[in-house]
């Protein structure tokens, strides 16, 4: 499909979720590029008017770049697929596990693909008990937010307790993991099931204390290694792990699993993103142009794969 085969095709981004700011960078780059191809493309913030909008005007179908809650948590795709609008990305399951630490932990975790050692918290854990066992330095997390807001990286006995005080307040459950010091790394995906591919590798290499909201967003210090370094029968190792932990959960169209190694050079996966960033920073265009393809073609080849169900 190419130009104006695609229809009226609104560009959802913005909302009101603690990713507004990225979601606008992503949406923008989105829109811009969309029209550059001639495709009908417009800009739809949720924030500025209703999605009922969407039937009011006419759209035929809907590109989301809108990041965190009621963007990629399957509440926006339910919205849609009652509309009966094909949007991108992820169906309304698949959507909301990923959002989902834990849950994606879960599923994960029965279908045999490695996970790193964690324990959900609440108010009356046993946190130094806690601690103990996951070892120090460890992660606190909640397991409904995304672009690393609410993390703490707990480096001393004792300090689990705040860094869950802090992570709670953005949402009920949050989870303490285990800190796996053999590099962080991420993998893009493009399409759905037999024919989705992965892209290479990349290996995120922050100067900060990790890879926070300010490495992600802000700062023009963080690497990001394409080659990752690996070798090319880890790098396929991870690759294939990436594909199949995105199937698990029910992803399609595209996405990005991240994954971490411990010391010994075991693979596991941290979380999914079912609908990943598209700023200057973000990382599927990096691996997208590592594998020769533009930022034109890849908003095209996203929005190709639109549907409903």
């Amino acid at each position: 499909m190419k130009g104006k085969a695609f229809g009226k095709v609104a560009v959802m981004f913005g909302g009101d979720s603690a990713e507004r700011e990225v979601s606008l960078k992503s949406g923008s780059a989105v829109l811009k590029a969309l029209r550059a191809g001639g495709i009908d493309a417009h800009a739809f913030d949720p924030r500025e008017k209703p999605l009922a909008a969407l039937r009011e005007e006419n759209f035929q179908r809907v590109f989301i770049a809108l990041h965190g809650r009621g963007g990629e948590d399957g509440t926006l795709q339910g919205a849609l697929e009652l509309m009966g609008i094909p949007y991108t990305g992820s169906g309304v399951l698949a959507s909301a596990l990923g959002m989902d630490k834990w849950r994606s932990k879960l599923c994960w975790q029965a279908a045999g693909i490695p996970v790193p050692d964690y324990v959900v918290l609440d108010s009356g854990s046993d946190f130094a008990a806690i601690e103990r066992r996951l070892g120090l330095p460890l992660f606190v997390k909640p397991a409904n937010e995304g672009s690393s807001i609410g993390i703490t990286k707990v480096k001393a006995a004792g300090e689990l307790q705040s860094a869950y005080e802090i992570a709670v307040r953005h949402d009920p459950i949050v989870i303490a993991e285990r800190f796996l010091d053999g590099g962080e790394f991420t993998v893009g995906i493009l399409g759905s099931g037999k024919i989705a591919r992965a892209l290479p590798v990349i290996r995120i290499v922050p100067a900060t204390e990790f890879y926070d909201y300010e490495a992600k967003y802000l700062r023009d210090d963080t690497e990001y290694r394409i080659p990752s370094g690996l070798s090319a029968a880890q790098e396929a190792e991870m690759q294939d792990l990436a594909l199949r932990a995105f199937a698990v959960l029910g992803g399609r169209g595209w996405g990005r699993v991240d994954m971490m190694l411990d010391a010994a050079g075991a693979i596991y996966c941290l979380e999914a993103n079912m609908a990943p960033g598209m700023t200057d920073h973000s990382l599927v265009p990096m691996a997208a142009r590592a594998a020769g393809i533009d930022f034109g073609q890849l908003v095209q080849q996203v929005l190709t794969e639109a549907r409903l169900g």
